[in-house]
């Protein structure tokens, strides 16, 4: 079971995301409790995350690239309070 990410750093993940795609769907799912105690696990339970997200900013580009684009809007969470980001992307129905 997932739960719904409400903590601040879902909420930045949120925010982010929204302002930098405009996405017509954005979900963001707070994973960490499936991986408490294990490596990246900093006790905050939330440091592991399953973004979906679909936007026309996505549009022309490969599941690479914009799974990158992602990354970029969220590298210093990242390199520091994120462990471990599951992210699909998509490009809405025309």
């Amino acid at each position: 079971m997932t739960d719904p990410a409400t903590g601040p750093v879902a909420a930045e993940v949120t925010a982010r995301l929204t302002l930098a795609f405009a996405p017509s769907l954005l979900k963001v799912v707070n994973d960490s409790h499936h991986h408490a105690g294990h490596m990246g696990d900093d006790g905050t339970g939330e440091s592991h995350f399953t973004v979906t997200i679909e936007s026309a900013v996505f549009a022309g580009k490969s599941r690479v690239e914009q799974q990158r684009m992602v990354n970029r809007e969220l590298a210093d969470l990242l390199a520091g309070r994120i462990h471990a980001l599951a992210i699909r992307t998509r490009v809405p129905a025309t």
